[in-house]
């Protein structure tokens, strides 16, 4: 019991250090997206949700010069825009900088064209259309590889047989493959994991995520735990355990 206490006090911990680190180093983030309407949106749900500080850029020659003069600590740029192309821009800015992470924000996913992205200096794609908040999990996931490292942060995983499952950045990772979980699948998996081992009732999870225990809300939760079972399959000593007419355990 104490150890239980300790290590819940301990999560409470890194989650207050990882959220004031974040509140004083405000992320700073260029948007490179011809599309004004969608760019507002865009924008305003990242700054409102996310908290970072967000430089929008309507050209790939704009997108530069907000480069040099913005100083951003993770670039999100469309493909196809008038004038220079989001590739010609991204390979102009990787002749001086390898470091600053660099997410294609893209209808154009053919393999020829991931291809082309990721030689050309992209880290990452995310695809068209999409929600704010899948590109602020795909955000995240970039800045925990790069600008959140241990010598600057602390370590926000837990060992989850051969995972490491961080729930501050949302990410699953396995050897050098990240899976990006939003927020839902993020808080089932803790709240396992937390019990690992025990039985946990269906009903409690159902009124902890969505308030009520209903048919919908019972196949939502269906959908989750699939979706987890697909991402933890690489180990097949974790095991999600449905027990008929009960609940969930989470095995390791």
């Amino acid at each position: 019991m104490l150890l239980l206490q300790f290590n819940k006090y301990y999560i409470s911990l890194k989650y207050g250090l990882f959220h004031l680190f974040f509140l004083m180093n405000k992320i700073k983030l260029l948007l490179i997206e011809d599309d004004f309407s969608f760019s507002f949106i865009v924008k305003g749900s990242l700054e409102l949700t996310g908290g970072y500080d967000v430089y929008v850029a309507a050209t790939g020659e704009e997108g530069l010069k907000a480069y040099e003069c913005f100083i951003p600590d993770i670039i999100v740029s469309d493909i196809e825009m008038p004038g220079m192309s989001g590739l010609q821009l991204v390979k102009l800015i990787r002749m001086e900088n390898i470091s600053i992470p660099i997410l294609f924000a893209t209808a154009r996913i053919s393999p020829k064209d991931l291809i082309d992205g990721y030689n050309h200096g992209a880290d990452n794609y995310i695809r068209k259309p999409f929600l704010p908040e899948e590109l602020d999990v795909h955000i995240r996931a970039l800045l925990k590889r790069t600008l959140f490292t241990p010598n600057n942060i602390l370590n926000t995983g837990y060992q989850l047989g051969e995972y490491l499952f961080d729930p501050v950045y949302r990410t699953l990772q396995w050897k050098n493959k990240y899976y990006n979980l939003t927020e839902r699948e993020m808080q089932i998996l803790e709240m396992l994991y937390d019990r690992k081992g025990e039985l946990l009732q269906r009903e409690e999870i159902l009124i902890k995520f969505w308030g009520n225990s209903d048919y919908y809300t019972s196949r939502s939760l269906d959908v989750f735990i699939s979706s987890l079972r697909k991402y933890l399959e690489n180990d097949s000593s974790i095991q999600i355990q449905t027990v008929r007419g009960k609940g969930l355990k989470l095995i390791i």
